[in-house]
C-alpha cells in the first residue's frame, strides 16, 4: 500500500487508505506510536466491509515534524481536514490513548461527518500529572529505548509475535530530535485533555478498554466513567488485554467493534 499525505498549513499527515466502497473506518494510534499499529485490526475490518483508513499523527510515523502545536485539538483539527478531503460520508472514528482526545474534538466540532467515536484505552479527560509522572515523561521521551522497553510492559498478556521487531521500528523513529521533542510536547503541554468538547458531542459512542491495561488503576471503573461523560456511551471490555487490544487481541477487538459498526454505519 502506497503511503498518501495530506497537505496542512503547517507540514503533511501521513495516511493509509485502503480504498474500498464500504462505509468509512477511521484508526488513529497513541502517542509514540505509528499507524501501523493496526497492522492486526486493519484485515479483519476491510475483510467485513469497511473502509479503513490509518492516520499517522504529526510528528511520528511518516508525518512531518516543525509543527508549533502538538496537542489533542491539533489532532482533531487534523482528523477533520482528513475527513473533509477524503469527503466519503459520515465515519467511525476510532482512537487509541492519546488520540481520543483527539476523535472527541472531531465529533463536536463536525457532527455532520462523524456516525460514531470510540475511545480505545484513551486518555481525554481532564487529568493532572504528577510530578514523578511528569519527570518520568520526560525521561522516556528523551531516550527511545526507554520508551520502547514501556511500550511492551503496556502488552499485558498476548505479545505480538512481531513485538521486539515493532519496537525497533519505534526507536529508530525516535532516534530522529524532531519526533523526540514532539513525543515531549504531547506528554507535558499544559491543559492538553479534551473534556472541554464533551458536552458537543451527540454522536454514539463506545469505550473500549483492555482489562488489564497497566496505565488505569481500575480499568473497568475509567471505562465507565468515560463513557458516562459522553452522554451514557457503550463500554466493551477486552478480557486479559492491555493498552493496545487490537494488537493483543485483535479478533476480540474486532468482535466488540462489530455491531458498534453495524449500528453506525450498516456493512
Amino acid at each position: 500500500m502506497t503511503t498518501s499525505y495530506l497537505d496542512r498549513p503547517d507540514g503533511r499527515i501521513a495516511f493509509d487508505d485502503t480504498s474500498g466502497g464500504g462505509p468509512l473506518v477511521v484508526l488513529l494510534p497513541g502517542m509514540g506510536d505509528r499507524r501501523a499499529t493496526y497492522r492486526y485490526l486493519t484485515p479483519l475490518l476491510t475483510g467485513a466491509g469497511y473502509r479503513v483508513v490509518t492516520m499517522d499523527l504529526r510528528g511520528m510515523g511518516e508525518s512531518t515534524t516543525g509543527w508549533p502545536d502538538y496537542s489533542r485539538a491539533a489532532v482533531g483539527s487534523d482528523l477533520v481536514a482528513l475527513l473533509d478531503h477524503l469527503d466519503a460520508g459520515p465515519a467511525v472514528l476510532v482512537g487509541n490513548s492519546y488520540s481520543a482526545g483527539g476523535i472527541v474534538r472531531a465529533a463536536a466540532e463536525r457532527p455532520d461527518r462523524v456516525a460514531g467515536i470510540v475511545p480505545l484505552d484513551g486518555f481525554f479527560r481532564a487529568m493532572e500529572l504528577g510530578r514523578l509522572v511528569r519527570l518520568g515523561a520526560r525521561v522516556m521521551a528523551r531516550f527511545p529505548r526507554l520508551w520502547s522497553m514501556y511500550y511492551r510492559s503496556l502488552f499485558a498478556t498476548a505479545k505480538p509475535a512481531d513485538l521486539t521487531a515493532y519496537r525497533a521500528g519505534l526507536v529508530t523513529m525516535l532516534r530522529d530530535p524532531a519526533r523526540r521533542a514532539a513525543l515531549r510536547e504531547m506528554f507535558l503541554l499544559p491543559d492538553n485533555h479534551a473534556e472541554r468538547w464533551v458536552p458537543d458531542v451527540r454522536c454514539p459512542v463506545l469505550v473500549v478498554m483492555g482489562t488489564k491495561d497497566p496505565d488505569f488503576s481500575d480499568p473497568a471503573a475509567e471505562a465507565r466513567l468515560q463513557a458516562e461523560l459522553l452522554h451514557g456511551g457503550d463500554v466493551a471490555m477486552i478480557d486479559g488485554a492491555g493498552h493496545y487490544p487490537y494488537a493483543e487481541y485483535p479478533q476480540r477487538t474486532f468482535d466488540a467493534l462489530r455491531p458498534f459498526l453495524k449500528e453506525t454505519l450498516g456493512a
